[in-house]
């Protein structure tokens, strides 16, 4: 008879399957072919995709030119390319490079401090003079400090490319102690411009260059809208801007977001408060600040009163930098994935940004907060370090062609 023969085996009793028979995975090989190249087609035309770029012309034609990691597409890790995946996979697994900082501690007019952590880079081959070898400022996002895996990353990556770094830590973050009972926020620039004199006080001759990331680069870009044609930077690049705070608040607040990140977030807040209550608690009821629930909470009972907002809404216009665009006098590029949990797309000054001769804004579809992970394995977030090392290269050595073209399409 046809079929499949059976054997005995003398030695171990079990019956075994002939030659003839195949196993039943084999039949689902086309499928399962057909499957990962259906997904690798989807993958390559639908996921990688060339960001957009968002500005006025003559910018448009500077970064065209001058940093090609603005024309290229962005190919996030295919096994977790979605937003929020990108935010989750960025803090377990991107790596921490070893950095050695030189702490400095400053004073505040208010009596507070501010602790600073230096990398002088004096072994740098490119700039070897100390005097002009470009400095770099870092402001770290909410709850973070000079020992983020971002900031390190950006850390190391500047060093490699030549720069002094300094990261400028928020007053209860830097391990240093809270001498008064005000923390941070991010409309607030007395620190960053207190961190900006200082630093262009001890190397008045280098060029200076500052990078914010999430709540640090609202922080900078409410200084560089603050300061217009005083500011003492020759160009800025933020990370993951929350633009409308109101609309990032709603899109934290949302049952997954609130668990995945929200809730989090408002942990470390409290444990800070608690940490410093003997300073806190001498100006607030650090008990009821510590029964927050969320961000907006926290910041309804705490950070709106301490920097004399009359309500929390009366902080968050403040604290949004969509609508101090037209304020900026400095080069700023912005990148800002599209599917960032933290600052939905829809909050993006896209208009704004169209026409406007100082800012860029640079928008892959996918990224997550402060995520751009690429690469199988993404242990290092290198699409925010090349879009670093290309922009702040072109924007140190073509400076004059930059300042030449902002200026006039100022006047355009």
């Amino acid at each position: 008879m046809g079929g499949a023969w059976v054997s005995h085996s003398p030695t171990t009793g079990v019956m075994q399957e002939g030659s003839r028979h195949h196993s039943p995975l084999l039949g689902w090989t086309p499928l399962l072919l057909g499957v990962g190249v259906s997904w690798f087609l989807y993958y390559r035309t639908q996921i990688c995709r060339r960001p957009r770029l968002v500005s006025s012309g003559p910018l448009r034609w500077f970064l065209e030119n001058h940093c090609p990691i603005v024309v290229e597409k962005f190919c996030p890790t295919f096994w977790c390319h979605g937003g929020r995946l990108q935010t989750i996979v960025r803090v377990l697994l991107a790596s921490r490079p070893h950095i050695s900082y030189r702490n400095e501690v400053i004073s505040t007019e208010d009596g507070g401090q501010i602790s600073l952590d230096w990398v002088d880079n004096d072994e740098s081959p490119k700039f070897r003079d100390s005097t002009s070898r470009p400095t770099i400022i870092l402001l770290p996002g909410l709850t973070g400090n000079s020992q983020q895996s971002y900031i390190l990353q950006l850390v190391r990556q500047a060093t490699s490319d030549g720069y002094r770094c300094v990261v400028f830590n928020n007053r209860g973050f830097g391990g240093e102690k809270l001498l008064t009972h005000r923390t941070f926020c991010a409309a607030n620039t007395q620190d960053l411009t207190r961190v900006v004199q200082h630093v262009h006080g001890c190397h008045p001759a280098a060029p200076l260059v500052a990078v914010g990331v999430s709540l640090g680069g609202m922080m900078l870009l409410n200084y560089l809208a603050s300061s217009g044609p005083r500011s003492q930077l020759c160009a800025a690049l933020v990370y993951s801007t929350p633009w409308d705070v109101f609309v990032s608040t709603a899109s934290l607040e949302q049952p997954l977001n609130y668990q995945l990140f929200n809730r989090a977030l408002v942990t470390t807040l409290r444990n800070t408060v608690h940490k410093f209550r003997e300073v806190i608690g001498r100006v607030f009821d650090v008990e009821h600040i510590l029964e927050s629930h969320s961000i907006r909470e926290f910041d309804e009972r705490y950070t709106s009163i301490v920097f004399g907002y009359d309500s929390c809404d009366d902080y968050y216009r403040d604290a949004s930098p969509h609508h101090k665009l037209h304020k900026i006098k400095t080069p700023v590029l912005c990148l800002n994935a599209a599917d960032d949990p933290f600052s939905p797309s829809e909050a993006l000054p896209l208009d704004e940004a169209s026409c406007h001769p100082y800012v860029a804004l640079l928008v892959p579809a996918h990224g997550g907060h402060i995520g751009f992970l690429d690469g199988l394995y993404p242990v290092h977030q290198q699409y925010m370090n090349r879009v670093f090392s290309q922009f702040v290269d072109a924007a140190l050595q073509q400076r004059d062609e930059l300042w030449n073209i902002t200026k006039n399409g100022l006047k355009n």
